[in-house]
C-alpha cells in the first residue's frame, strides 16, 4: 500500500495482482475503510517450489482522519492496482477569516 495527499485529495493504492475485480469488496463505516479481496487457491496437485503470495480471502483496514470526506470516496481497479481517492472534507480545507477592527479596517487571516 502507498498513500499520499495530492492537493485536496488523499490517495491510496493497493497492489492486488491476480485478484479479479468481482472479488473486491470495499466498506466504509464512520472513518474506517475495509478492503476485502480473494485470490483463488492454486491447483492442489501442483508441487509448489515457493508460495509467498497469500491465497484465499484477506482484508485490510484503514482508519482515516476526521478531515477526510468518506461520503465521496472514489475507487478504481486497473492492472491489479486498487486506487482510492478520498477528498479532504470542506471543513478541513484552509480558509480566510475576515476580522473587523474598531477603526473600520478589515484584515484577512488565513486559518
Amino acid at each position: 500500500m502507498d498513500a499520499w495527499r495530492d492537493g485536496d485529495t488523499f490517495e491510496v493504492e493497493f497492489d492486488l495482482p491476480g485478484v479479479s475485480p468481482e472479488s473486491l469488496d470495499l466498506d466504509v463505516e464512520r472513518n474506517v475503510v475495509t478492503i476485502r479481496a480473494e485470490r483463488p487457491a492454486l491447483d492442489g496437485n501442483k508441487e509448489m517450489l515457493a508460495a509467498e503470495r497469500p491465497r484465499g480471502v484477506f482484508s485490510r483496514q484503514l482508519v482515516l482522519g476526521e478531515n477526510l470526506d468518506t461520503e465521496h470516496i472514489q475507487a478504481s481497479y486497473d492492472s491489479g492496482v486498487l486506487t482510492l481517492r478520498i477528498p479532504v472534507a470542506e471543513r478541513a480545507k484552509p480558509r480566510k477569516i475576515s476580522i473587523d477592527s474598531k477603526g473600520g479596517d478589515r484584515q484577512a487571516i488565513n486559518a
